[in-house]
């Protein structure tokens, strides 16, 4: 499906992750999983953590990150992605032939194989390539692609709860202990994640190479 200009004017939901606050306590992960009662093997979100136990250890939350260009909808043979007016990135799995090219294609390891659905904890999955069927990833709590009053048996086990037709954010970022975690409007949570770097002393020097490169005049910068 083709992203009308009217599409691209109002997209804005994202998600951002300030590495900086993530403790790594999985509360976004069990969120989910919760909410939307996601199966065994299916983990929509996950936390992955760098460098750990070494200095500079760093833990990130990563899901579907809604991209404005997104790869998955790109290479879709049956186009069953498409993107919403807020600019969440959804799915029909009514559509969806099981094909896996928005697996390989998706930077994040959004969309997964339901490969192991339905067998419990401590039980081995099932081997990635033997097992298939509709892809499943992260819908920003936005649901289906049905209308935002259908809160049918049928499409809660397909997609989950609607919370954004509650007026609510995605659980994984009300969940966050330490707002590490920021789901919204584009404009706004860059904003605030903007103002948190300036208060820990980087100033201008926020982005680029001295922050890249861990340059010594910021060694004794505030993290918190």
């Amino acid at each position: 499906m083709e992203t009308t200009e009217s599409q691209q004017a109002s997209e804005r939901m994202k998600f951002i992750c300030d590495v900086e606050r993530c403790i790594e306590c999985n509360a976004c992960v069990t969120a989910c999983k919760n909410e939307h009662e996601v199966p065994w093997g299916i983990n929509r979100r996950r936390v992955i953590t760098m460098n750990d136990g070494q200095p500079g250890e760093k833990s990130i939350s990563v899901a579907c990150m809604h991209c404005s260009d997104a790869p998955c909808m790109a290479v879709c043979p049956v186009n069953c992605f498409f993107k919403t007016e807020n600019g969440v990135v959804l799915h029909d799995k009514d559509i969806c032939i099981g094909c896996g090219y928005c697996s390989y294609a998706c930077p994040f390891g959004a969309p997964q194989f339901p490969n192991s659905a339905g067998k419990g904890p401590g039980e081995p999955a099932t081997d990635y390539f033997v097992a298939r069927g509709k892809m499943d990833k992260c819908t920003f709590c936005a649901g289906g692609p049905g209308d935002a009053e259908n809160t049918s048996e049928e499409e809660f086990e397909k997609y989950g709860r609607n919370r954004l037709a509650e007026g609510k954010l995605p659980l994984c970022a009300e969940m966050c202990s330490t707002k590490s975690l920021l789901a919204g409007d584009g404009d706004v949570i860059s904003g605030i994640l903007e103002e948190r770097v300036k208060n820990r002393g980087y100033g201008d020097q926020k982005w680029g190479w001295d922050m890249a490169y861990g340059r010594p005049e910021n060694a004794g910068a505030d993290k918190s």
